[in-house]
Formats: structure tokens, sequence, C-alpha cells
């Protein structure tokens, strides 16, 4: 059973363990498609990676509790974000998670607010723009249909840092994309770019789901009792590895802000599978 991404207390573990236990297992069900294909996956090497937000590391001496750099495990990326057609493929081999027929529980009223019915989808809507629109645990449900998983915050993260290659122009692309307002028709998959690790559209297609998404809390659990007006994101600066990349701030910030039953039109998600 896939764990719960909000791992903030017990309340939301033994919550969701009710309802799985009232409507069945099956949403959680083994893949439909045997084997996991990684031909359109980017293998990751395994490398050191600072992470956002420090954290504190218990075998540590108390003065010295701030953990700056993680190692990360190779890992396999998808080279794109998950397609309407490729979505489309899922909902027929797994009906539950069509339009009309998943669970409240699970999606809010806008899931899949762009499709004309469970098997099309409307509004110039092409197969090879990425899918939005689609909660956490439908992003989840299909990445474990194909054997695989949302990527981590770390994996994501790591990939987008791209082994700091070009890592003031990729922060001003992210920028700007974040400054420019939605448009109805997003752009295929095809026409985005790719970075040094092969992976395309990381910037500038659409936000993507991690499998812990809001593992990290932003905003006013962070802030120090308001003294800190003039730190970017209030208090949660003191513990940012580096407090001037504002577009991780932004991240983090919209990710924190997320429940897993939300969908939005710019929310969408890629799959990551551990090396073997």
């Amino acid at each position: 059973m896939a764990k719960p991404p909000n791992d903030r207390g017990s309340a939301w573990r033994q919550a969701t363990a009710v309802i799985l236990g009232l409507i069945g297992a099956d949403v959680w069900s083994s893949p439909v498609w045997a084997g996991t294909d990684v031909t359109q996956m980017a293998l990751l090497p395994a490398g050191p990676y600072t992470p956002f937000f420090v954290r504190e590391d218990p075998k540590l001496k108390t003065n010295q509790t701030l953990k700056r750099s993680v190692p990360i495990k190779a890992f396999w990326l998808d080279l794109y974000p998950v397609t309407n057609g490729q979505y489309l493929d899922f909902v027929k081999k797994h009906p539950e998670w069509q339009k009309s027929k998943a669970k409240p529980i699970f999606v809010d009223s806008h899931y899949l607010a762009g499709w004309d019915g469970d098997l099309t989808w409307g509004g110039g809507a092409r197969a090879t723009q990425p899918v939005t629109n689609v909660s956490w645990f439908a992003a989840n449900a299909y990445c474990r249909a194909l054997g695989k998983s949302l990527p981590t915050t770390d994996q994501w993260e790591y990939a987008v840092a791209d082994n700091g290659r070009a890592k003031e122009a990729i922060n001003e692309k992210v920028l700007s994309w974040y400054g420019t307002p939605n448009t109805s028709a997003l752009p295929s998959i095809e026409q985005s770019d790719k970075n040094g690790f092969g992976i395309y559209g990381l910037v500038g297609l659409v936000w993507e789901w991690t499998l812990d998404f809001n593992s990290v809390m932003t905003g006013g659990e962070l802030r120090q009792s308001g003294k800190d007006k003039n730190l970017f994101c209030g208090g949660s600066s003191l513990n940012a590895a580096d407090p001037t990349d504002y577009a991780a701030f932004m991240r983090f910030s919209m990710r924190s802000s997320l429940k897993a039953t939300y969908t939005t039109p710019n929310l969408g998600f890629r799959c990551a599978k551990d090396k073997s």
C-alpha cells in the first residue's frame, strides 16, 4: 500500500487506513501492465544533493544538527511528464480512475476538468500535451500501475538542479515561467527543453506532483513570531540552504499549499523508479 504523502502526524495515516478499509484495497491493486518499461526514462547517477531546507540529523551532536548534503541513489525518471494520451490508456485499463467513477475522497470536483467524458478529452486538447487536473492519489495510482512511483521531492529537485549546470540560467528561466500567466492550451511535450540529464519539460510545462510533496513545511510554521518580516517567505528562509533561490521558495511554498485530492489545470506529474 502506498504511504500517504503527508506524514505530519498519525491522524492522516489512521484516517487513510480506515478509508481504504471501507472502500477496499482495489484502488492500490497490483500493476495493470507487467514489468517496467524504462525505454522512455533516463537513468540519473548517484550523487550528493543539498536540500533546499537543511535538516536535523539526530545522529549528530546537538550543536551540529544541521545537515547540508544528503546522498541521492541512482534512479530512473521519465523523460517527459505523463500525457493525455498515456493517461487515457491508463483509465481504459483502470476504470475506477475515470472521470465519473473516481471516488471523491481521492479527487476533488475539478478532476480531469478539461475532459469531455470518461474516455474523451475536449477543448482542443491533444494526446501529446501533459495531463493535468490529476490528484496526487490518481498520479500515484498511475505510476504504481506501471511498477513505478512518483519521484520524491529530493529526486525531483536533484533532477532540476541538473548537477549544477547553467544554474543561473535555469533559475532565470524558472522565475520567468512562474511569472507568466497560464495559457488555455499547454504545449506538447516534444516542444519542451532537455536538461543535461536528458529530462524534458521540468521547467516551462507544468508543475509536477512529488511523492512526499508536503513533507517540508513553509509559511507560518517556520516564521519566528513575525520578527523576520524582511526575509523572503518569512522565517522559512532561515532554514534555507540558499535564501536567494526564489524559484525554489516558490516550488516548496506551492507544494506545501496542496492537499492530495487537489487538482489544477497547471499541475501534472511524471514517474520514477529506483535503480535495481
